[in-house]
């Protein structure tokens, strides 16, 4: 059957080669050609498959009644199915079967609620009736039985620490939620919690007990307690410690010890000794007795501490013995309590007081290490204090820490002498410094006066507070011992010497506010102080940073400070010129612009002005003279001058209209002021002689205060004739004095009448070459 399926090649058909040509079409007898031979082949065809179904009939035949069998079966199938279909339609068995599941698992569950709500009211039952037996066991003196049900109890309700008032949870929700029979199971054991807890504090309360008539520490191993007799101590802290408020039960303890047996340990100047006494009976003992008594041998410093600590151990070995029982928790316990405040006490009362004064005794301090080391370990051993907490080792940090605590001391030493001088200095100037004094007659008169020094980089001296050179004193005693010291003593002194310095700023200008807001030596006093600390600032650094410890080195710095007392000096004296000007100002102003000085009383009203300017100028004069350097007074002076008498010019030049009376009595108060402000100005010659002594074009006070060579010619113009002031003018000697050609022709106009002559002057002028 396999050769009758083959493909049939159309060229085999055919009497032509080659189909593919274009150019050789099939022709009609071609095509009958292939006709018939294409009929032939399919008869061919035909004869063969009829031959094979032929000779597999019996094949055939087996699959076909095959098929029909299945068909059958699939027929009987299909009508079963809707026989049974049609049998759950018409009775709804699963729905009865789902019912009764139900019904079973409902009462399923009502039986396992059942035999848990029985389960939980047995429970229930079971705890309270353990909680009445906590309560009579407390009354009966069941101490430990009661407190081993407490904590039972506790893990049988889960509580947690923060739930013994009974209802405390901190989430509000779960409060609501809980059984109300809970709650009240909690409020039960909280109850019993409360009253076990009370009965084991007064338990303690009752044992152990400070006589302070006989100053003794009983301790009752029999206790009673509301017709509870005969309760052992250490059932109670059993007890205690069951419940887990055995902190709690001791804290009183330990603020009784603190308070009545420690405290006088440590207090220095009242050393004691404690001396056991045992009360026994045949068989048992029934108490124990600490007795405080006084020691009859003076205290020193290194046989105080071997006392102190010697005490402490014996009190504590008479705890741990005779209270806690030699039970290692229980005195750790104790000793949390009571180690923070011993250690305080012990470093206030001792460690800190013998904390050596001088750095020469530091070496001996080390006794009272070695001893407080040994202290320490002896309280490890006997499980007082932590083995592996550092913590815990307070007493040893301190004492090996000497150094420092040596340096704080006399750090805070240094600075409160710093500020006690500062406070107590009154900033008076002696009188030798005055213009009374010799200092006017002979200025090397002075030299030796302690308060008197020299600016180490201006070559100049000047008088300052011996407040500023005590604390000069100060510092450089401070950094004398920098140099002797160990770093971390060094380091603490190199920060009080700047501290020390930086008190002056901060406590002066508040102890002299009242002082520097007006005119007198104290400003001109501390601003003098101001400028000698700068410069002294400056020179630290190149005097001791050599001898500095290495380690110091880098860090000390001083330069810093220099700059900010500089400019405290400057703004001090900027302050009191501004004084002086104010007030010169004022005092020109009730002059009334100089006008109408003909008459009378105007003139003793500007008289009286002017000699208001001479006593505001002799007052600076005789203050700053004395104490300011001669280049600073030099130029401070001058500056009030210019102000001045610039002022006093101009005013007067300002006038118009004047009578020959009125020119002729401004020239005699103009005569007046420069007369008796004579020795003003010979002070500030004799300065500009010391200032370059070799030099022969010294400036003239006319150089230095331009506005004196111009009023003084101002005074000369007064009084001179019109021409003549042109002759002046047109010289150029009215010009060198600092006069303009506006201001010249104003004053003509204001003293001459208008006249041919006036106006050829004043054409001269205007066209000279000035």
């Amino acid at each position: 059957m396999d050769a009758l399926f083959d493909s049939i090649n159309v060229r085999d058909l055919l009497s032509a080669r080659d189909l593919s040509d274009p150019t050789c079409p099939l022709s009609a007898p071609d095509l009958r050609l292939l006709i018939q031979r294409l009929e032939s082949h399919s008869l061919h065809i035909k004869s063969k498959v009829g031959s094979y179904l032929l000779s597999h009939h019996h094949h055939f035949a087996s699959l076909f009644s095959l098929c029909n069998d299945a068909v059958s079966q699939s027929d009987l199938i299909s009508s079963n199915l809707s026989d049974l279909l049609r049998l759950i339609s018409d009775r709804p068995i699963d729905v009865e079967i789902r019912d009764l599941i139900e019904e079973l698992s409902e009462k399923t569950r009502e039986a396992r609620t059942r035999r848990e709500l029985l389960e939980l009211a047995r429970a229930v039952v079971e705890i309270s009736e353990r909680l009445k037996g906590v309560r009579e066991g407390i009354r009966n003196g069941q101490l430990k039985f009661a407190a081993e049900e407490v904590r039972e109890l506790k893990k049988a309700l889960r509580l947690r620490d923060g739930d013994r008032d009974g209802g405390d949870i901190a989430d509000e929700s779960e409060r609501e939620r809980e059984p109300v029979v809970y709650g009240l199971l909690k409020k039960e054991w909280s109850d019993c919690f409360e009253e076990i807890q009370e009965v084991l504090v007064k338990f303690m309360q009752n044992a152990v007990r400070f006589e302070g008539d006989t100053n003794r520490l009983l301790v009752q191993y029999r206790l009673s307690l509301n017709g509870v007799d005969w309760i052992e101590l250490r059932t109670v802290l059993e007890a205690m410690d069951v419940v887990g408020i055995l902190d709690y039960g001791l804290a009183k303890l330990a603020d009784l010890i603190i308070k009545y047996v420690v405290s006088p340990a440590v207090n220095r100047g009242s050393p004691i000794s404690f001396v056991e006494e045992l009360n026994q009976d045949p068989k048992e003992m029934t108490e124990a007795v600490l007795k405080i008594v006084p020691s009859v041998e003076p205290m020193v410093e290194n046989v105080e501490g071997e006392a102190i600590y010697s005490a402490i151990i014996q009190l504590i070995k008479f705890i741990g013995k005779r209270i806690c029982f030699e039970n290692g928790s229980w005195i750790e316990s104790f000793g949390r309590l009571t180690w923070p405040r011993i250690s305080e006490l012990i470093i206030c009362n001792f460690l800190s007081k013998v904390v050596p004064k001088d750095a020469s005794k530091l070496a001996d301090f080390q006794k009272i290490i070695e001893c407080t080391s040994q202290f320490e370990t002896a309280l490890k051993e006997m499980m007082f204090i932590s083995a592996s907490d550092n913590k815990d080792e307070k007493l040893s940090n301190f004492a090996q820490n000497v150094e420092v605590h040596f340096a704080s001391r006399k750090k805070k030493e240094i600075l409160g002498k710093a500020r006690k001088l500062l406070l107590q200095c009154d900033f008076d100037v002696p009188q030798e410094y005055t213009r009374k004094g010799p200092m006017l007659k002979d200025r090397a008169a002075v030299n030796s006066y302690e308060q008197v020094v020299d600016l180490l980089f201006l070559s100049e001296r000047c008088v300052v507070s011996k407040a500023a050179i005590q604390l000069m004193e100060l510092v450089h005693q401070t950094l004398k011992d920098v140099c002797l010291s160990s770093t971390r003593v060094a380091l603490e002194f190199y920060r009080a010497a700047r501290d020390a310095i930086l008190l002056y700023e901060v406590v002066i200008p508040v102890k002299l506010e009242k002082q520097l807001d007006g005119i007198n030596q104290v400003a001109v006093l501390m601003h003098n102080d101001c400028l000698y600390l700068s410069q002294e600032i400056l020179g630290l650094a190149f005097e001791y940073r050599s001898d500095f410890p290495s380690s110091i080195k880098e860090h000390a710095v001083f330069v810093d400070m220099a700059p900010r007392f500089h400019l405290m000096a400057e703004e001090i004296l900027q302050k009191q010129i501004q004084l002086i000007l104010y007030n010169l100002k004022e005092a020109v102003d009730g002059a009334d612009g100089f006008q109408n000085t003909q008459l009378k009383q105007q003139f003793e009203l500007v008289k009286f002005s002017i000699d208001q300017v001479i006593f505001i100028l002799e007052k600076v004069h005789i203050i700053w003279e004395p104490l300011l350097l001669p280049s600073t007074y030099k130029r401070s002076m001058c500056m009030v001058l210019e102000s001045v008498f610039s002022r006093i010019t101009r005013d007067i030049l300002l006038l118009d209209d004047l009578a020959a009376d009125e020119t002729l009595q401004l020239q005699r108060l103009i005569h007046l002021m420069l007369e008796n402000l004579s020795s003003l100005f010979e002070s500030l010659d004799a300065d500009s002689q010391k200032e370059k002594p070799r030099e022969d074009s010294t400036p003239s006070l006319d150089n230095i205060i331009p506005s004196l060579c111009k009023i003084r010619k101002l005074a000369e113009l007064l009084d001179m004739p019109l021409k003549s002031i042109t002759t002046a003018w047109e010289s150029g000697e009215v010009v060198s004095c600092g006069f303009t050609a506006l201001e010249v022709k104003d004053f003509i106009k204001g003293i001459f009448t208008d006249s041919p002559l006036r106006k050829e002057c004043l054409w001269r002028i205007e066209n000279s070459r000035f």
